[in-house]
């Protein structure tokens, strides 16, 4: 009995340790300008995973009820960081604004997209109205550079690729609210691969961040992806050579780049962890404002 008891006491004790240190990083991501965006980061995972799950049919009851699982921590992540731009003063978004906060449009236009696949029309404009909405407002803020801004380290580079993740993402989330690939879409295409082509020819903005793999690497991993599912779209619409062409460069890259993470995460497996993360000591650096 009383062996029973200790082992219960020590589960227990076990238990709210991994909460208190659980709850003590996610505060942490939460106060942090940078970190916080990437709180978006599983919500969107988990409603891509739902969007291609084979076994999951949207307009059923188990995509439903995942949907809003996944679809309400952004909203209330949302609230929190726009609210933040809204009643902060007009000084507040240049200073906290960097490239990992277009993360927050991103996984409103996921939503949209994800909401599109169960018919929901209405609901499916109103996220994608938030996202693309402030995205326009993070895009000339980030593009007009203001002073005393959040610098980020060399070493987070590749998280520019998001510049054009947002605009490929909602390419492909207006077509499944408007049904097919239409000028929007084109438009929203148009400014992703400009994007992309305006940071392929910036060598040298990648050059320090590539001297030695760290797990910003992955950032370049979504971006590519998502522009090459926009590619294919375009394609099909388009039905032309160039478009083709175009559709089979950027698979290939994408399909290159992912093992290739793969491989070099594979052999820095240390990095993986907090203590061995040079990732997690730069943003602890960086200037908090809140």
């Amino acid at each position: 009995m009383d062996q029973a008891m200790t082992q219960v006491f020590y589960v227990t004790r076990f238990t709210s340790f991994i909460q208190r240190l659980f709850s003590y990083y996610v505060k942490t991501e939460f106060l942090h300008n940078v970190g916080v965006n990437y709180l978006f980061a599983p919500w969107i995972s988990w409603l891509l995973l739902l969007q291609s799950a084979p076994f999951i049919a949207p307009k059923t009851f188990p995509y439903l009820v995942l949907w809003w699982v996944f679809v309400i921590p952004l909203v209330v992540l949302d609230v929190k960081i726009y609210g933040q731009w809204f009643t902060k003063g007009k000084k507040f978004l240049p200073t906290v604004a960097n490239p990992t906060s277009q993360l927050s449009v991103i996984g409103n236009l996921v939503g949209a997209q994800a909401a599109a696949y169960m018919g929901w029309q209405e609901t499916s404009i109103f996220l994608f109205s938030l996202g693309i909405v402030h995205y326009l407002v993070l895009f000339v803020t980030l593009y007009q550079r203001f002073s005393g801004g959040i610098q980020l380290p060399r070493m987070l580079s590749p998280v520019f690729f998001l510049y054009f993740a947002a605009p490929s993402v909602a390419s492909l989330a207006w077509e499944s609210i408007a049904g097919a690939f239409d000028i929007a879409s084109k438009m929203l295409f148009f400014l992703s691969l400009f994007l992309f082509t305006s940071l392929v020819f910036r060598p040298n903005l990648f050059k320090r961040s590539m001297r030695k793999f760290n797990v910003a690497w992955w950032a370049y991993s979504f971006p590519l992806t998502v522009l090459a599912l926009a590619s294919t779209e375009y394609a099909q619409e388009v039905k032309g050579s160039i478009a083709h062409i175009l559709m089979l460069l950027l698979l290939a890259i994408s399909v290159l780049v992912l093992p290739g993470l793969m491989v070099f995460t594979l052999f820095n497996t240390k990095m993986l962890l907090s203590d061995n993360d040079p990732i997690v000591n730069l943003l602890n650096h960086l200037p908090r404002v809140v």
